[in-house]
């Protein structure tokens, strides 16, 4: 049987290449630059390619090189889910959950998603990251993270997915403006550049848009929030009107506003709530599990 590359080396291949720093990647090893360094070039003479090209002041990785790094991180993942798998005993509702989530989500239903965990799964442990849906995606495909609670739709091309619940969508408007906007309300009826909305790496923005129907760009403000407590903040100063999603609602967001909330155009908009995972994930039970737990709080918020 050939010798095979060691996980360790093959760890070292994939922090050298997300760090792009030999140094930086030495520290989350936890190992000396030099000791990185050896395992690397162990990895080329076993696989017999040159992985990394060298000179005395920089570094690039070769085209196998690429390829290589993506293959170990799939195989490093795999490796992990192996030792959960073990590590658990099979049942699920035990163990870490790495769990990544969206800002448009994440302060409105994380913490009562913990607690109610803490108090059903005691032996389930939720680890939790926040950022926006594209780079929660490739921290999800490296195997830094185990499970996303995302908005849908967006391109989850190669995990599954479970919808979980709807969110639905409502307009907010500072209350001495509400007496020129009449429900249905009508676009067309608004000044433009009147309508404030997040930047557009927010997957919440285009969700809005397309449901409920807005499709006079005129209308948008060009200043696009950071998030939707900057969106109320700049609506409760009389500039113009935003959607909000109805957890953000629920859990408080308009406090201390003089906003109120109108009915957008459009059948009833929402955005779908859902988890997603990797395909080659031994977690599943533990994962629909927890998409349950998550289901009951989108049905208490909405429900009352």
């Amino acid at each position: 049987m050939k010798p095979l590359p060691s996980l360790k080396n093959l760890y070292y291949l994939v922090n050298l290449h997300q760090e792009q720093n030999f140094n930086r990647a030495a520290g989350i090893c936890h190992v000396s630059q030099s000791t990185l360094s050896s395992g690397i070039q162990n990895l080329e003479e076993q696989l017999g390619y040159q992985l990394i090209e060298r000179d005395h002041k920089s570094f690039m990785f070769t085209a196998i090189g690429e390829e290589v790094v993506q293959r170990a991180l799939k195989i490093l993942t795999d490796v992990d889910d192996l030792v959960e798998l073990v590590k658990n005993q099979g049942e699920p509702m035990t163990g870490e959950i790495r769990l990544g989530c969206i800002p448009t989500i994440a302060p409105f239903l994380l913490s009562r998603l913990v607690k109610q965990c803490q108090a059903s799964y005691p032996q389930l442990s939720l680890l939790l990251k926040e950022d926006t849906t594209e780079r929660l995606l490739v921290s999800l495909g490296k195997g830094e993270l185990d499970l996303l609670l995302l908005a849908l739709p967006a391109d989850v091309t190669g995990y599954h997915s479970m919808k979980v619940g709807i969110d639905p969508f409502k307009m907010v408007i500072h209350k001495d403006l509400a007496n020129n906007v009449h429900e249905p309300v009508d676009y067309q009826a608004l000044p433009d550049e009147s309508i404030f909305l997040l930047q557009s790496e927010h997957c919440i923005t285009g969700h809005a848009i397309s449901a409920c129907k807005l499709g006079d760009s005129r209308k948008v403000n060009p200043f696009a929030a950071t998030s939707l407590h900057t969106l109320v903040q700049m609506v409760n100063s009389k500039l113009g009107t935003t959607f909000l999603p109805q957890m953000a609602i629920d859990a408080g967001i308009l406090k201390d506003t003089d906003l109120v909330v109108l009915n957008p155009p459009g059948d009833s908009p929402f955005r779908d709530i859902g988890l997603v995972w990797r395909q080659t994930t031994s977690r599943i039970r533990t994962f629909r599990t927890l998409g349950l737990e998550v289901q009951k709080l989108l049905q208490q918020k909405i429900d009352g």
